[in-house]
């Protein structure tokens, strides 16, 4: 018991020096919280994908285990103030520095044990997964048991914990709902420095380890493209396939908006495609849907070609243009790295990416499109524009992902992916940009006459754009937050709560 408290005391009064002599500690990496060493920051926590934002931090940490985590918070809970923020870092794929802590500290969630312990013998088959390791380590593991998890993101070089935090979509997500809809059990490291199991909670206020739920793989997907000229039949014919949970596993669509995106879009899809679309008449856009059949999910049943066949027949595409082609389970669910690699050859990878995604429900679609798309010139827009339905009944309400209210229970989450060519495009042009994708989701979200959308992976303006886009859900979530960070010490980058030094200031 001594010895334990020695220990305590030591950790608060290293905490007092990092806190009130920052510069005289980053000079020492060498001390620790106990054992938990605290490093000079290095330029990527101060960087995202996104690239709009950039708030360095005073120190970083790579935790051996959540319990390192745990006990650096409770020597930042045990110090005199001011507290240091603290923010989780995975891959760095946050878009608007919601992973940085400004003089604070990161902790780089990769450093965490990426052990992948796959479980199969009885019951519902499992995957016990550190949050630190990436979804394209989880496939890899798992397919060796013949297993994988459900529900996806369309690239897979992110952190489990960083998707889990935000909810986590794809073209599964109609028929399992996102990821975090999927998790059997989490071990969250709260702001009161507590390590336990809630009920799956969101927007990057925790760390944790994932048991996520599983299912069986076999080796082929057959993936399917059709091609529209009419957004109206491009949406019934998704919402047609997003009805067929039985036989289609995989949901998804894009604007077609020039011959560059029509090249850009066919990058990873290894199938020639024919379809070669006037584009200069009159701004004329085109759409696409794909979609997906797994062969092990036709087990006893119809092969997966048959299925295509009686599924394509029902859709309403322009004919000929359905395309189809079998590839394996891994390749279709790692297509995206295909993109990534062109990307970085035409350096336009790392680079800034003001991107926007937005929930937008049924009854809105048709408007929602045509005020996207008075913000963007085909010849001048590099990257894709993802729209494809979801089902809201698919989404936990006990998370803090936040859909719009539609009766219908059918929203659309539209996807503006760009990347922006420095030679083209500077950091003026870049705030051109962002100021329009602020704009439309003021007029796409805001109460009253707008749409009822719902900004996903997004960083709200103000305290007041909060409010509003947790709508109902707001008590509930400041409830969350003085229970388990009352001191506003987690995720300072979403911008939410300000710092405090008292629970009773929320």
């Amino acid at each position: 018991m001594a010895l334990s408290r020695v220990l305590h005391l030591y950790a608060a009064s290293v905490a007092a020096l990092l806190l009130f002599s920052w510069v005289n500690f980053i000079q020492s990496p060498s001390d620790v919280f106990g054992p938990v060493a605290l490093l000079e920051p290095t330029p990527s926590a101060a960087r995202d994908f996104g690239g709009v934002a950039s708030d360095a931090p005073l120190a970083v940490l790579r935790p051996r285990s959540a319990a390192d985590v745990a006990q650096l918070l409770t020597a930042l809970s045990s110090a005199a103030t001011p507290r240091a923020a603290v923010a989780a870092r995975g891959a760095g794929h946050s878009l608007h520095g919601q992973a940085q802590a400004r003089d604070g500290i990161v902790v780089e969630t990769r450093a965490l044990p990426r052990a992948v312990d796959v479980v199969a013998d009885g019951g519902v088959p499992y995957a016990d997964v550190g949050g630190g390791a990436m979804w394209a380590e989880v496939l890899e593991e798992c397919l060796k048991a013949g297993l994988a998890p459900v529900s996806w993101t369309d690239y897979l070089y992110l952190t489990v914990g960083g998707t889990l935090s935000n909810g986590g979509i794809s073209g599964q997500a109609f028929k399992h709902g996102p990821q975090i809809s999927n998790v059997l059990q989490l071990e969250v490291v709260t702001g009161t420095c507590s390590i336990f199991l809630p009920p799956c909670l969101a927007l990057k206020s925790y760390f944790f380890v994932a048991i996520v739920e599983e299912e069986s793989s076999e080796d082929t997907v057959r993936w399917v493209r059709t091609f529209y000229d009419s957004f109206r039949t491009f949406t019934e014919d998704q919402e047609l396939l997003v009805s067929m949970p039985e036989l289609v596993d995989y949901v998804e669509g894009f604007v077609v908006l020039d011959k560059q995106s029509l090249h850009s879009s066919s990058i990873s899809f290894p199938a020639e495609v024919n379809f070669s679309p006037d584009f200069d008449s009159g701004r004329k856009v085109y759409y696409c849907i794909e979609f997906a059949v797994h062969d092990f999910q036709q087990q006893g049943g119809s092969p997966a070609d048959h299925v295509v066949e009686l599924v394509s027949a029902r859709l309403s595409y322009l004919r000929p243009h359905v395309y189809s082609v079998e590839v394996s389970y891994f390749d279709f669910l790692n297509r995206v790295r295909m993109e990534e690699e062109s990307l970085r050859s035409r350096g336009l990878w790392d680079v800034p990416h003001p991107w926007l995604n937005v929930f937008v429900p049924k009854h809105g679609v048709e408007r929602f499109k045509d005020l996207l798309m008075d913000t963007i010139s085909p010849g001048e827009f590099e990257g894709p524009i993802l729209v494809y339905p979801l089902l809201t009944d698919r989404w936990s309400g006990n998370t803090s992902a936040v859909v719009p209210s539609t009766p219908d229970g059918v929203m659309y989450i539209f996807s503006v992916l760009r990347s922006t060519d420095p030679a083209r495009c500077d950091s003026a042009c870049v705030e051109v940009i962002m100021e329009q994708h602020r704009r439309l989701a003021d007029e796409a979200c805001r109460d009253g006459g707008g749409i009822g959308a719902k900004q996903y992976l997004a960083r709200q303006q103000s305290p007041a754009h909060w409010l509003e886009h947790f709508g109902s859900s707001w008590d509930r979530f400041v409830a969350r937050k003085a229970q388990f960070d009352p001191m506003h010490v987690l995720g300072p980058g979403q911008g939410i709560f300000p710092k405090t030094d008292s629970a009773s200031s929320i």
